[in-house]
């Protein structure tokens, strides 16, 4: 399966089942109670990570938004 994931081509073997969020738990994504997931142009509430399925030519990037400041 050939995906695009924070703007780089990536090939993962065929896994029917993978969802947002086993793909997080596959690549090991850090922090993943603080990252905002958009899926194909669109970013994704939390709770749809278990249900949106990943598939050939997805799109997914793994945002990080920071606080701080003055």
């Amino acid at each position: 399966m050939n995906i695009t994931v924070n703007g780089k081509a990536t090939t993962l073997p065929e896994n029917p089942s993978r969802t947002i969020d086993s793909l997080l738990e596959e690549l090991d994504v850090s922090q993943r109670l603080y990252v905002t997931v958009e899926f194909n142009g669109d970013v994704l509430d939390r709770d749809a990570f278990t249900g949106t399925p990943v598939k050939e030519g997805d799109v997914i990037e793994f945002l990080y938004f920071m606080g701080g400041g003055h």
